[in-house]
């Protein structure tokens, strides 16, 4: 199946199933190149040994696990406030959120609604007090962890810098400012003039951060 049918969403053809069994698939890859294919084959499964009838299914291709904008999924949770489906169902809690916040906040929303959730490869299911439970605790793991990470990124940043290496992209030349200065106290060019006439050797925001700081020191002479 085509990445355009995984984003669209896919009705799947059957017969309409029995009460307390419609279940939805979320899916969700990170990149483009990547296919769902091992999440379909043990969600498919999954259903199959528990009797669950698959009515649709949804998946989310090359978007963070952080956003919550993610089209495919804000179709489910619709399709599950449209009584439309009884169960969730998803290889691991992780492809369907990151965030503890955004976790309990679309469980809470579930037991609302009545519709249950599976996690199949976390093996919780929020049918049960203790799937609840164990749920809250991994997504709050999950979060601590991403914390971890993005602390020993800055950590690692700050060492770098205090042995004098630069991160980053790499300074605009002094030269290109010069010209970016010139053009800016000499003319009264657009931002969008100026980057072109200094043949894109910087972007639209840096040609704009210069172009502005000279104007204001300097006066143009037109």
């Amino acid at each position: 199946m085509s990445a355009k049918e995984y984003l669209s969403g896919r009705k799947r053809p059957g017969p309409r199933a029995h009460q307390g069994t419609r279940t939805a698939l979320y899916l969700r890859v990170s990149t483009a190149d990547q296919k769902p294919d091992l999440q379909y084959d043990g969600l498919r499964g999954y259903a199959a040994r528990a009797g669950l009838e698959i009515v649709q299914d949804y998946c989310d291709v090359a978007v963070s696990g952080r956003r919550e904008g993610r089209p495919q999924l804000n179709a489910l949770m619709t399709a599950a406030r449209n009584q439309e489906i009884d169960c969730v169902l998803v290889w691991k809690f992780d492809r369907f959120a990151r965030s503890t916040r955004h976790l309990l906040a679309a469980l809470e929303e579930f037991d609302h609604l009545g519709v249950r959730f599976v996690s199949v490869q976390d093996q919780i299911d929020t049918d049960s007090p203790m799937g609840r439970a164990m749920f809250t605790i991994i997504g709050a793991m999950a979060e601590l962890e991403s914390s971890l990470i993005s602390e020993r990124v800055t950590a690692g940043m700050r060492a770098a810098e205090s042995r004098g290496r630069h991160l980053g992209r790499p300074g605009t030349p002094q030269r290109v400012i010069n010209e970016i200065e010139a053009l800016a106290t000499s003319t009264d060019l657009s931002v969008r003039a100026i980057q072109k006439q200094i043949a894109n050797r910087a972007s639209r925001g840096i040609v704009g951060e210069i172009a502005k700081r000279a104007r204001a020191i300097q006066p143009q002479i037109l």
